[in-house]
């Protein structure tokens, strides 16, 4: 098989989003751990929950949502029950799955913490680009995720 090595263009295009791919988890989790007390996993946890019907998911659902394993994502949400920011119950249409509900606690907990996370993705995002940029991004990040995510499972409902 011969491979179509990138130009010059096309690796340095490769190189930055890699680093950026890097760099920014990082300042996320910096902000929130220093701020709210929570990593950033556990803050896409809640956030997932705060957006769904009535706070609640499926544990598979919100482990496609959030791209974890179903045994992360456990050790993760006995962590936040742990806090009383979520609680684990039977799912009342299928008694073999488990819901994950967002507590009052863990409402509070999000928007507690939402103006500090979106400051920071403002400041390393979305203020360092044009407004045409920003739509540029978009729409970088839905052809990367077609490929990426085929069945939508992480994109914006």
């Amino acid at each position: 098989m011969d491979t179509e090595w990138l130009d010059e263009t096309q690796l340095d295009a490769w190189v930055k989003l890699v680093a950026v791919v890097e760099l920014l988890p990082g300042a996320l989790d910096h902000q929130l751990r220093r701020d709210s007390g929570l990593t950033h996993f556990e803050y896409f946890v809640l956030a997932m929950l705060s957006e769904a019907s009535d706070r609640t998911l499926r544990m598979t659902a919100l482990a496609q949502r959030t791209n974890a394993t179903l045994p992360r994502l456990s050790h993760v949400v006995r962590r936040l029950e742990e806090r009383g920011l979520v609680e684990r119950r039977p799912c009342p249409e299928d008694g073999r799955a488990t819901n994950a509900l967002l507590t009052d606690a863990g409402w509070a907990e999000v928007v507690a913490a939402a103006p500090g996370h979106v400051a920071t993705v403002r400041r390393h995002v979305i203020d360092a680009l044009t407004p045409a940029q920003v739509g540029q991004l978009a729409e970088i990040a839905e052809a990367l995720l077609e490929r990426l995510d085929p069945d939508g499972h992480m994109r914006r409902r």
